[in-house]
């Protein structure tokens, strides 16, 4: 089964865009590369601050729309409150592993 997510990036400029995907490490790639959304194009690089995962896309786009009705300043106490490290679901920390170093490892 498909993993879905709905994530916040912050953009080189300091604003906030919030978006769903199948395919979080990806898309962010994407919005780096300046493919992703049109907002985001001209404010790379990007960095994932927050993720949430569900299981079907609908639940991931209705939670992007209560996301995006937030204010700027609860959406950062909702980056803030992010547990992984670099923000990707798949990005382990060794024991005694600095998360600063593990996270130029994973940088995009």
């Amino acid at each position: 089964m498909e993993k879905n997510y709905t994530y916040l990036v912050q953009c080189a400029d300091g604003s906030l865009y919030c978006g769903w995907t199948n395919h979080l490490k990806e898309r962010v790639e994407a919005h780096n590369a300046g493919q992703g959304a049109k907002y985001t194009k001209s404010r790379r690089p990007v960095r994932l601050v927050y993720y949430e995962e569900f299981p079907t896309k609908q639940e991931a786009m209705r939670r992007e729309w209560a996301i995006k009705q937030l204010s700027r300043t609860e959406k950062l106490r909702l980056a803030a409150s992010q547990t992984q490290p670099c923000g990707y679901p798949e990005t382990e920390q060794k024991p005694g592993q600095d998360p600063a170093e593990l996270c130029q490892a994973t940088k995009l």
